[in-house]
């Protein structure tokens, strides 16, 4: 997740000859810190200021749609953004002791990101919610008592401590509020496109963050998911909400799995998996093939080391390559401290688990422990070749193979989910890590300092993730309910995906096994086309995962989305080298914005301050029966 460029080197013609500028080259005559002098007061109080923010945002994007981006230029800028103007002020002053290096703001980016990927990694939008009985209620099998645990504060903080480090230790031996009175009020309910497609999800909701989320994301994203509202609520639900009566019961509800719901649910699952399983081994043979050719390389190649300058030198090696090795290789951490930490938390874990979770036995934790380090390092070193994150698909495979070997009768549903978010923290914490270590190694900031700001982050996000969560569920109404401000529609997801890990298929809606099998094929097909075509040609093709996640939630954030891809679009057609510079601060604005707003809106939420007004949207007919109630009340 790192956010540096691949060569940061530039070339300007001096007069006859050309010439190579390098980064490292302006930064020659200056002092590389210590790495306890990238460990700063300020930079950990900054961290710990946009920890909050961040973990704010995170949240509520979990509990919305469940679409995170990467907020590491975001981190990263911000960062920036208040430690220059507290040392300017005090350098004003003459109180500046401590100049403001890009190390320091290397630890900031990479403490935020830390502590903020713990509400993304805690589960608090998937597995960790899919435990309590209000997600539990929205399914008809496997919502007993054994299988149900509703969150609290005191065990969420607990178990997110317990299994949030490992992933750390794993890999480092391998490296709108006036118009909003009540329900359905506001901007946010205006039906944009009219009365009968808000019913069907196809509406713009005015959502800043979302529209900021679109500015980040890559264009084919965007559309891929409103292609996926356009497939599913445009066209297929409508199809299958004729077949009522017919290929389920009439009166069943719209949230029954057995019902409409269970084809939206189930349908969005297969896409999901076969997109997962497809990338998972794909970046496997990719990562399989790369460490290799590593190997290969490493045993034709005089051996690199911190004082063996003159190879890298002789090698042809850059003078930025030669520099960032260097330093790199300086401040290594001991394999003891590494290995040592690793059997001692996961020692911890394994006893501490099964007291939070009674389903979940001492076996289940030392087996997943035994694999994840192995698991890790592939979605680490997979994730730098290919830049993308496998942690969710690691996560799915641990709900069906621990879930189903714990069984239904024994609290299989609630074991699977918590053996996720075991496997989810480790292998995501793994990645984060290395990309942090990518960021540190371009910027020089030693891999000590990486390491430290990431326990601290890791340590924040470990209280205050689940502090905002908690927020979130007491202070607005029907988290984690269809149709409320926060649905949290993973839960739902992932509690259907372990009760099908535990029950099998048996308890799916009629032709709706067949419908996942189509789908899960051509989620397959899809990706294999795409990377038979070239890179050229494939940002044509839409992605099955983003495609999925409107199927089960509508698309009305596709709206939002599809407009920050706009802006963006005429703005770089406009001034392109603005647009490139401006347009991730101008995002991140947006996210920020938006997302702080919710604080003061969750204290006036728990203090049963409301709106004023309600503005609601009617059709015509609906509207003349309102007017003549009220005419009749008066």
């Amino acid at each position: 997740m790192g956010t540096c460029t691949n060569r940061e080197e530039e070339r300007i013609d001096n007069g006859a000859e050309m010439e190579v500028l390098s980064i490292e080259r302006v930064f020659e005559e200056e002092k590389v810190p210590g790495w306890r002098e990238q460990l700063t007061l300020r930079a950990f109080s900054v961290s710990l200021l946009l920890g909050v923010m961040f973990s704010v945002i995170v949240m509520k994007l979990n509990l919305t749609t469940g679409i995170i981006p990467s907020l590491n230029v975001s981190a990263g800028l911000l960062g920036f953004f208040f430690v220059r103007m507290w040392t300017k002020l005090l350098e004003r002053f003459g109180a500046l002791k401590q100049p403001f290096t890009r190390q320091e703001n290397t630890v900031i980016q990479t403490c935020v990101v830390s502590c903020c990927g713990i509400a993304f990694s805690g589960g608090f939008g998937s597995y960790l919610f899919a435990m309590s009985e209000t997600v539990a209620q929205q399914s008809t099998e496997a919502n007993d008592a054994q299988n149900i645990k509703d969150p609290k504060l005191g065990w969420m903080i607990g178990f997110l401590f317990v299994v949030s480090f490992l992933g750390l230790f794993s890999l480092v031996p391998l490296r709108k509020w006036f118009y909003t009175g009540g329900d359905d009020c506001g901007f946010k309910a205006f039906p944009t496109l009219g009365l009968q497609a808000y019913q069907n999800k196809f509406f713009f909701d005015f959502s800043a963050t979302y529209v900021g989320v679109g500015m980040i994301c890559p264009y084919l994203v965007n559309l891929s998911v409103l292609l996926g509202g356009i497939v599913s609520w445009g066209i297929m639900w409508p199809l299958i909400e004729r077949k009522r009566g017919d290929w389920f019961p009439a009166d069943l509800p719209s949230t029954s799995l057995h019902g409409l719901q269970g084809y939206r649910v189930f349908i969005a699952i297969s896409l999901i998996l076969g997109d997962g399983l497809y990338n998972f081994f794909k970046v496997l043979s990719r990562t399989i093939s790369g460490f290799a050719t590593q190997i290969k390389a490493k045993r034709s190649s005089i051996p690199l080391s911190a004082d063996t300058a003159k190879p890298l030198a002789d090698s042809g090696v850059s003078f930025d390559d030669q520099r960032r090795i260097e330093v790199f290789l300086k401040d290594q951490i001991p394999n003891p401290v590494a290995l040592g930490g690793y059997v001692a938390i996961a020692t911890v874990s394994i006893i501490t688990l099964p007291h939070i979770f009674h389903q979940l036995k001492w076996y289940h934790v030392l087996i997943t422990y035994i694999i994840a380090p192995v698991l890790a390092f592939c979605n680490a070193y997979g994730c730098g070749l290919t830049d993308w994150s496998l942690a969710a698909t690691y996560g799915k495979l641990a709900i069906f193979s621990i879930g189903a070997w714990a069984g239904a009768a024994h609290g299989g549903v609630l074991v699977g989910l918590a053996a996720c978010g075991v496997m989810m923290s480790i292998v995501s914490t793994a990645s984060d890590l290395t990309q942090d270590f990518k960021t540190g190694y371009m910027t020089l900031a030693s891999p000590r300092s990486m390491f430290v700001s990431q326990v601290i982050g890791t340590a924040m996000g470990c209280i205050i993730a689940p502090s905002v969560f908690w927020l979130f569920f007491k202070a607005f109404k029907g988290v984690g309910v269809p149709g409320s401000d926060y649905p949290a529609p993973n839960a739902l997801v992932y509690r259907n995906m372990a009760i099908l890990g535990v029950d099998g298929v048996s308890s799916l809606p009629k032709n709706c096994l067949t419908l996942c099998c189509i789908f899960f094929v051509m989620s397959i097909l899809i990706n294999l086309l795409r990377d038979l075509v070239g890179k050229k040609r494939a940002r044509f093709i839409p992605l099955p995962m983003a495609m999925a996640i409107p199927f089960y939630l509508g698309s009305y954030f596709a709206f939002d989305m599809c407009i920050g891809s706009m802006i963006l679009f005429v703005w770089e057609r406009i001034d392109k080298a603005k647009a490139n510079s401006f347009g991730p601060a101008v995002a991140s604005g947006l996210i920020c914005g938006d997302g702080i707003w919710t604080l003061p809106q969750s204290v006036l939420a728990l203090a049963q301050v409301r709106p004023p007004i309600c503005m609601k949207f009617l059709s015509r007919n609906a509207n003349v029966k309102v007017d003549e109630f009220l005419a009749k009340l008066s």
